[in-house]
């Protein structure tokens, strides 16, 4: 091995583990800075986690029985993309079957939220109100349903 491979070698060796190094520190710093919830622990199954073992199969259970009701819906909401993405993919735009295919997408969608949202409120009224305050914490750092504008934070 002439000097020339080994300095390039070493190079090649040193970007290397400089770029580890680097992601390590940038994945420690943001888990550091963002805590747990980052993690991925985001979705709305995890809102009760301050509940206990059994509120939290029931939570999930409920959910569970309002996706298996809103699979018209969620169907009826992938069939409507699929066919807006024909259509603004076509030559010619055809603007009324784009707002008809985009109403089509709203309403499934509404639906499916509509469910999920009577799922959560019924099982909240399961709860005592230390429970409650429980599941609500959890609605508020994990989903959209209760989470505060930035104009409300300040």
């Amino acid at each position: 091995m002439t000097p020339r491979t080994r300095t390039v070698l070493l190079a090649a060796s040193l970007a290397l583990n400089l770029f580890l190094i680097g992601g390590l520190a940038g994945g420690t710093y943001i888990f550091s800075t963002r805590g747990p919830e980052f993690t991925g622990q985001r979705a709305i199954r995890f809102a009760a986690d301050g509940l206990s073992d059994e509120q939290r199969k029931a939570f999930r259970q409920s959910l569970m029985q309002a996706r298996r009701d809103s699979v018209h819906d969620v169907q009826a909401g992938r069939v409507g993309r699929q066919d807006l993405n024909g259509l603004m993919r076509a030559e010619s735009l055809d603007r009324g079957a784009i707002d008809t295919a985009l109403a089509g997408i709203r309403k499934a969608d509404t639906a499916l939220r509509q469910r999920l949202e009577t799922a959560i409120v019924d099982f909240a009224a399961t709860l005592t109100p230390t429970e409650r305050q429980a599941f609500v914490d959890g609605l508020e750092s994990r989903t959209a349903m209760l989470r505060r504008s930035s104009a409300q934070e300040n």
